[in-house]
């Protein structure tokens, strides 16, 4: 039972571990830019209505 809960908790950090270097890969083949940061910021002001 021991052997099975390690090999559990082994497959979970290796998953682990392939889905951190799926994100860096992927952050570095998109040219190191999150998405959304080059859109323009909007801002609206409405009046009080006092």
């Amino acid at each position: 039972m021991s052997e099975s809960k390690n090999n559990s908790f082994m497959g979970f950090i290796i998953g682990a571990l392939v889905v951190v270097v799926a994100g860096l890969v992927w952050f570095i083949y998109s040219g190191g830019e999150m998405p959304g940061q080059n859109e323009a910021e909007i801002q609206i002001n409405l009046p009080d209505g006092n």
